[in-house]
């Protein structure tokens, strides 16, 4: 029973300092080191040596190597601080029997062409395309955008054919609580968002935070947001856990249609190690360039629609219905 506690904790530790890569599952890892492991494990009643936690990562697949590519690094004020404080209201919410979700846009897709797509299928013949996949030879695209229940294992994915905009991210989750969110947490009363710092749930936007505060207003509940710092994207739980299902499930594939797109997710996405996915088009025209209203920010403070939290305010904050 000791060796499950441990296993147990020490997979929860990863599991929140943990980043992937969208495009492959099996790429995961954790900028953690063995010192700061074995602190964490002690924090939550574990004593152990750095040996045995040196065993764990073996055990468990991790292993030290080093990048293959090099890159220019960027360090953010306050980072392993806003680590710390997802990790814990990951945990409060999910004590409290509340919904956490992580959500996210992922890469646009080229629709028709026919167009190259990476990966192999099973063909009696070899499939042509052109040689240059050129955006003016396609015929559209097409946006996903998902969202990822981290206590059901559940990802939703979204396809929408305009511009990825605030608005078009609050339609999904609205989306995704009216078809999933409000049968499976039926006495809900707060909803924990991650998402990363930029794009079209950017943190600095008062237009995402002004359709966020439409959304809670209409589901009646509370929208709580933390934000993965800026360079971390890769930390958001989305983008190692379901983003590379669904990039296996287009591989290889011509997408002549959003109907094909959705087919193909709806069918091979979900695992076997048990994460479902569902798909669903959103039909609604997105432009981008659309304000926010000449009142927000005033009523936002007045009405306490949209308060900062006191740790990292530029990341977390919540939205609250009108009363």
């Amino acid at each position: 029973m000791q060796g499950n506690e441990l296993s147990s904790g020490f997979e929860q530790i990863m599991e929140n300092y943990r980043a992937g890569n969208p495009m492959n599952a099996q790429v995961r890892f954790t900028y953690l080191c063995v010192r700061e492991i074995h602190e964490k494990l002690q924090s939550i009643g574990q004593s152990v040596s750095t040996y045995v936690v040196c065993l764990l990562l073996k055990v468990h697949g991790y292993g030290k190597r080093k990048m293959q590519k090099k890159g220019t690094a960027c360090s953010v004020e306050g980072r392993n601080e806003q680590f710390g404080h997802i990790a814990q209201l990951i945990q409060e919410y999910k004590a409290e029997g509340q919904p956490v979700v992580s959500m996210d846009s992922k890469k646009k897709e080229l629709l028709g062409g026919p167009l190259f797509r990476a990966g192999k299928v099973y063909c009696q013949q070899g499939l042509k395309c052109q040689d240059h996949d050129f955006p003016s030879l396609a015929h559209g695209k097409v946006t996903p955008h998902g969202v990822l229940d981290l206590t059901l294992n559940q990802g939703v994915i979204h396809l929408g054919q305009g511009a990825d905009t605030p608005e078009f991210a609050c339609d999904c989750l609205h989306d995704w609580w009216r078809r999933y969110g409000m049968t499976q947490y039926p006495k809900a009363h707060s909803l924990l968002v991650l998402c990363d710092a930029g794009g079209s749930n950017n943190c600095s936007y008062y237009t995402f935070k002004e359709q966020l505060q439409n959304l809670s207003t209409h589901i009646g509940i509370i929208i709580r947001v933390a934000h993965y710092p800026s360079y971390c994207s890769k930390y958001n739980p989305i983008d190692h856990r379901l983003f590379p299902h669904v990039t296996r499930a287009l591989q290889g594939v011509m997408l002549d249609s959003v109907d094909t797109v959705a087919k193909l997710i709806n069918e091979r996405a979900s695992t076997k190690t048990g994460l479902n996915v569902f798909t669903h088009v959103l039909d609604k025209t997105y432009l981008a360039g659309k304000k926010v209203a000449d009142d927000f920010k005033t009523n936002m403070k007045k009405n306490k629609n949209i308060q900062f939290d006191k740790v990292l305010p530029q990341w977390n904050y919540w939205a609250c219905p009108n009363l």
